[in-house]
């Protein structure tokens, strides 16, 4: 069971404390634990029903008739809202009520309804990634435990290994080579497998090396198979001076290989070997350099 503080809930449902406390205090929406000193903390039921109300308020139901609904009567006016809704938060918060629950049946919904609307690509850029960016500040908080997060990873990184898997190319030798790492004690791959699936469908032949790989196996992948580029990410905290080196002896070992840095943590990086070194720290800054490296393929 996960433990919240009212700062939390403000994080994840984008609903500001002062409000929390006046609908749990007029309406009874929501009811806190006390702590020995008389600190509220809240439960998994009550950030639920919170996200479950946030979304019902954001279109147009007032607060006093929410707070009048039987729980079937809610999860009707949700089901509603999502058959129809375009609105990508509702749909983000959803998808954390799915994985507060180990929800599969409910997240696999949510996915298909999204996939089927905008395709699997803006599926992932505008629900997948910022659902994923609120994960990892549940998970800073300690709001989510290891179960949580591990059950709605798997069910992402599946979705993703079955979308590369239809983009199969039987003769992929025409193609530009692409070598995907991640840096040895880094864990954290859904990002990279994501950019492995951006790069297959926009023509790219990608070699998935995965998590943790130590860095002379890397080199001898990259040497061995002659590819064109090497692409990694950084997802852990680490600082940048430590980033920038692992770049550029990477860059150094292969000096004819085009070297593409991602993740949150490349931040506003930059290189002055332009032509080599690429830092994307966002998935549209990546696309655009991908595109452009295609066409000059």
């Amino acid at each position: 069971m996960g433990h919240y503080s009212i700062k939390d809930l403000e994080k994840l449902s984008g609903i500001k404390a002062h409000t929390i406390r006046i609908w749990e205090k007029r309406y009874g929406l929501i009811v806190p634990d006390r702590t020995d000193t008389n600190i509220r903390t809240y439960s998994d039921d009550e950030l639920k029903k919170l996200l479950n109300v946030s979304i019902l308020n954001s279109h147009g139901i007032k607060i006093s008739k929410i707070a009048n609904l039987r729980p079937e009567d809610m999860n009707l006016e949700l089901n509603r809202i999502l058959d129809t809704d375009t609105k990508y938060e509702s749909h983000i918060d959803s998808l954390v009520v799915a994985m507060v629950d180990l929800d599969r049946r409910r997240f696999e919904k949510i996915l298909a309804d999204c996939n089927l609307r905008m395709g699997f690509e803006d599926t992932c850029i505008r629900i997948l990634y910022p659902f994923l960016q609120k994960v990892g500040l549940m998970w800073q908080t300690n709001a989510i435990n290891p179960a949580q997060e591990h059950f709605i990873s798997n069910l992402i990184r599946q979705k993703l290994f079955v979308a590369i898997d239809e983009l199969y190319d039987p003769d992929p030798d025409n193609r530009p080579k692409v070598v995907m790492a991640l840096p040895e004690g880094e864990m954290h791959e859904l990002g990279l497998l994501f950019y492995r699936y951006l790069m297959e469908r926009r023509g790219f032949n990608t070699i998935y090396l995965g998590q943790s790989v130590p860095f002379e196996d890397l080199v001898q992948t990259v040497q061995a198979h002659r590819a064109d580029y090497m692409v990694t990410a950084f997802v852990a905290c680490v600082g940048t001076e430590s980033i920038s080196d692992y770049v550029e002896s990477i860059a150094s070992r292969l000096p004819t290989v085009h070297v593409i840095a991602t993740g949150g943590q490349v931040g506003q990086m930059a290189s002055d070997d332009v032509d080599r070194v690429d830092y994307c720290s966002s998935v549209s800054a990546f696309i655009s350099l991908i595109e452009g490296l295609r066409d000059r393929s």
